[in-house]
């Protein structure tokens, strides 16, 4: 079976997701590979509407209500742009995937962690990363990060609610096996290299298997 490769970037907010979820995917293409980059929420017409309510100070949805509409752009993005990018054999590299809900809203709101799983099952139809980065930065760190810049509603969040969604992080690290720790405390430029490092490494464990762009007539070739 031919497919293309998942991989995620994860963390808190100020952790530097979005800054090496780029450069991963520039040091791809370079590499000459064919990439679709996205993030959550958002990815397609509906998810960025999604995206604007989720993200806007006026609202303060309550929990589930948060969760749905997270749920909602979810399963837009997988399955009109994440799946069928995949099937062409390219590089799928997200911003955020189901972890934050369950860090987010399970740790962080405190809604029941095996309903948001549940959830997270249906909108994701079961479709799981190949990898994981998740950029491990304290939750005092990130508010401090984040005290630089303007905020959204949810980087308004006070720090006991990082905490929460920090030791979400940890919890769903050491469950599951697809998750890589990254020291997001770095310089970028050092993060950057870790990322490399641990990509590098992760196709070396697959056997050696090629995945290039279908571009050059190639894609990564899962066992």
């Amino acid at each position: 079976m031919t497919r293309g490769v998942f991989v995620v970037f994860e963390g808190l907010d100020g952790s530097g997701k979005t800054t090496q979820a780029r450069r991963f995917s520039s040091y791809l293409r370079r590499e000459g590979h064919r990439v679709t980059a996205v993030e959550e929420p958002g990815g397609t017409p509906l998810g960025e509407r999604v995206r604007g309510l989720l993200l806007d100070k006026r609202f303060q949805p309550q929990p589930w209500t948060e969760l749905f509409l997270y749920e909602a752009s979810r399963h837009e993005l997988v399955e009109r742009v994440i799946r069928p990018a995949l099937a062409r054999g390219e590089a799928v590299v997200c911003q955020r995937y189901d972890y934050s809900s369950v860090a987010y809203q399970g740790y962080g709101r405190g809604l029941p962690l095996e309903e948001v799983e549940a959830l997270n099952a249906r909108a994701t139809g079961g479709l799981r990363p190949d990898l994981v980065f998740w950029l491990d930065v304290p939750a005092e760190e990130a508010f401090r990060r984040l005290r630089r810049r303007p905020s959204d509603r949810l980087e308004g969040e006070g720090l006991a609610f990082f905490k929460r969604v920090e030791r979400g992080y940890r919890e769903l690290a050491r469950r599951r096996g697809e998750i890589v720790r990254v020291d997001g405390t770095r310089a970028p430029e050092a993060v950057f290299q870790e990322v490399v490092a641990v990509w590098t490494r992760w196709l070396k464990e697959k056997g050696g298997s090629t995945w290039s762009s279908s571009a050059t007539s190639r894609s990564w070739r899962s066992a």
